[in-house]
């Protein structure tokens, strides 16, 4: 069977030595400053150079299985009240978040991991909210001058006339002004803190925060900088949908670990050139631990599912062969509940699933990627029952038709040299991220992307601010299109899947296809980005900024 580059990463084909050559000092642009948490001080943190080890990383599949209870990740609570920006009379709900350095155990037999959270915890801390409810979030820089991982200062806008460690906060699927998005150019350094406003007018899903800043988002996401944003609202309320204790937010990914158990980043062995373009891991985490387990009882639980990997895709079971519904992906409910074997998360995608436990008293189910264990539920024997049927009826998703649309864009998904020569990079549209804007859609006005995929690889394409639908995904000839630029299909379209029928913020866009979706551009006017959500594509400039203007 031949080998493709993800199981070449996968079996350590790259070396991964090279330390990262500290920056000249740098000081960041002056950006609008509050006080930090009220005035609060900052707290002193201590750091350690990273040093690469020069042997293999640790092993996680010695460990033991399923030893630590799952963590729940804590509800945020308010900090009391500041006034709108929109509206000083009106007083918001306000947050601070504090981004630290942290050290926690991935596992009973590991020592403490040296990482990255919001509030000192990784995950951070859920942020819970109800639509038409604003809030203010105050995200605070609180981390050490050097970074956790080794930067590559060749990567555009991580040069090393920047500092090596910056941040900016995106909540992922959120309709907010653009100001608050989490632009990835407008971050701050340590010391300092921004104020972001998030309106919170949409419907009810499962969303997320992370770092967004500029050519170093994956070193800042891999060191823990991440956690929920719930939206809830009155209509899902009044669904028979299970709540509270049995509504559980799952967030998964992989880590590589050295032999002391600390966080381990792969290098391309250049110390010129440190990225690597895909980085994959052999360790699953779920919730911040290895294996853990979680005891349910016999009824129905809510999961919302969150892939929050640098760049591994998860096909996710139950290792008794059980189905589950999905109920929600991205963007929020599905119109009726799908029912599943399996679910395949691709980075930053969701799933809200249901899974029915009454069946099973006594048993010990395990969560599985492929052949791999994620987690274990321990389902008692006995405890609440909850056996009322899920409602067939979720929430209308209307389609939009495609007669709506204004503009078809061709937009390409491809791999060129570098402006050196020196490695592949991958662009949206063969263009970098420093050139001019070309996507300009009007404020409420549709859109179609048609997605050419050109290269070997799928990539989760995310569009800020916005949610869409997938209309379709079509095979063509990619040896065609870049002999002459001509779109030749192969096969008819093939429409989403029930679980893909909802409203999406993340597509997934496959080789050698045309992915098709339709974007209708409300909410604010201003520059926003989309993006591969493969992180390392997206640090090496396969990023773009949009434009949405007003109407004359």
């Amino acid at each position: 069977m031949p080998i493709n580059r993800r199981d070449f990463l996968l079996q350590g084909g790259l070396a991964t030595a090279a330390l990262a050559v500290s920056p000249p000092a740098f000081e960041a642009e002056p950006l609008p400053q509050l006080p930090l948490c009220g005035g609060a001080a900052l707290r002193k943190v201590a750091f350690r150079t990273q040093v690469l080890p020069s042997g293999p990383p640790f092993n996680p599949l010695t460990l033991a299985r399923f030893v630590d209870p799952l963590p729940i990740p804590p509800v945020l609570r308010s900090a009391g009240t500041r006034p709108s920006p929109e509206d000083p009379e009106l007083a918001l709900p306000y947050y601070c978040v504090e981004m630290r350095e942290c050290l926690a155990r991935l596992h009973r037999d590991l020592k403490p991991t040296r990482q990255w959270g919001y509030a000192g915890s990784v995950p951070g801390p859920t942020i819970e909210t109800r639509s038409g409810q604003g809030l203010l979030v105050e995200w605070v820089n609180a981390l050490p001058r050097k970074h956790l991982l080794p930067v590559d200062f060749n990567v555009h806008g991580a040069e090393a006339n920047k500092p090596e460690v910056r941040t900016i906060a995106h909540v992922h699927g959120a309709r907010v002004p653009p100001q608050g998005d989490g632009y990835p150019e407008r971050w701050w350094t340590s010391g300092k803190s921004a104020t972001f406003h998030y309106p919170n007018q949409q419907d009810a899903a499962t969303l997320w925060y992370h770092d967004h800043a500029m050519g170093i988002t994956r070193l800042n996401m891999f060191a823990g900088l991440f956690g929920f944003f719930i939206v809830r609202d009155e209509a899902e309320d009044a669904l028979d949908l299970p709540r509270g204790e049995y509504d559980i937010p799952l967030v998964i990914y992989d880590r590589r670990l050295d032999r002391e158990g600390q966080l381990y980043y792969l290098t391309s062995g250049d110390p010129r050139a440190p990225w690597v373009p895909e980085f994959y891991s052999n360790a699953i985490v779920c919730n911040g631990k290895l294996f853990p387990y979680l005891e349910v009882e016999p009824r129905r639980y809510r999961f919302r599912l969150l892939n929050a990997a640098n760049g591994r895709s998860f096909h996710l079971t139950l290792s008794n062969g059980q189905d589950f519904q999905q109920i929600g992906s991205d963007g929020g409910l599905l119109p009726q509940p799908v029912t599943l074997q399996d679910v395949t998360l691709f980075p930053a995608e969701r799933a809200d699933l249901v899974i029915d436990f009454s069946a099973h008293a006594g048993e010990q189910i395990v969560l599985q990627q492929e052949s791999q264990e994620v987690m274990q539920f321990r389902v008692r024997k006995d405890g609440g029952k909850d056996r009322a049927p899920l409602l067939q009826k979720l929430r209308p998703v209307p389609r939009i038709a495609e007669a709506e649309a204004v503009k078809t864009r061709l937009l390409t998904l491809g791999e060129r040299d570098d402006y050196a020569g020196n490695s592949t990079m991958v662009l949206l549209n063969g263009t970098h991220w420093d050139k001019p804007v070309t996507e300009t859609p009007t404020l409420d006005t549709v859109e179609i992307w048609s997605l050419l995929n050109l290269t070997g690889d799928a990539h989760p394409i995310h569009l800020h601010l916005v949610r869409f639908q997938i209309l379709d995904r079509r095979p063509f000839d990619v040896f065609a299109y870049n002999a002459s630029k001509t779109l030749r299909y192969t096969g008819p379209a093939v429409p989403p899947p029930p679980q893909e029928a909802g409203w999406k913020d993340t597509v997934r866009t496959d080789p050698g296809m045309v992915t098709r979706i339709i974007v209708r551009f409300e909410g604010y006017p201003g520059r926003y980005v989309w993006h591969c959500h493969l992180l390392e594509h997206e640090d090496n400039e396969m990023m773009r900024p949009y434009d949405i203007l007003t109407k004359r």
